[in-house]
């Protein structure tokens, strides 16, 4: 089993934030790009609704594990 310190979370937590910053300006480069063939949009959309996804995952359990370290370190101090 792994046990996820403080330092994980925040790495996870950095990793969904970083995908998210850099797929959401894709996003606008993809809406300026003009005279692209359709594959170029369904691939590329396809790409960011993955990446987000992944984002999303690596949050959630970036979260989760900085809850359980925040709970396991004010139990510790008591």
């Amino acid at each position: 089993m792994v046990k996820f310190e403080r330092k994980h979370a925040v790495v996870l937590l950095a990793v969904a934030v970083w995908n998210v910053v850099i797929w959401a300006r894709f996003i606008k480069v993809l809406v300026d790009a003009s005279n692209e063939p359709t594959g170029f949009y369904v691939a590329h959309s396809v790409l960011i609704v993955g990446n987000f996804i992944i984002a999303w995952v690596l949050g959630n359990w970036g979260w989760q594990a900085f809850k359980a370290t925040r709970t396991s370190s004010l139990a510790t101090s008591d």
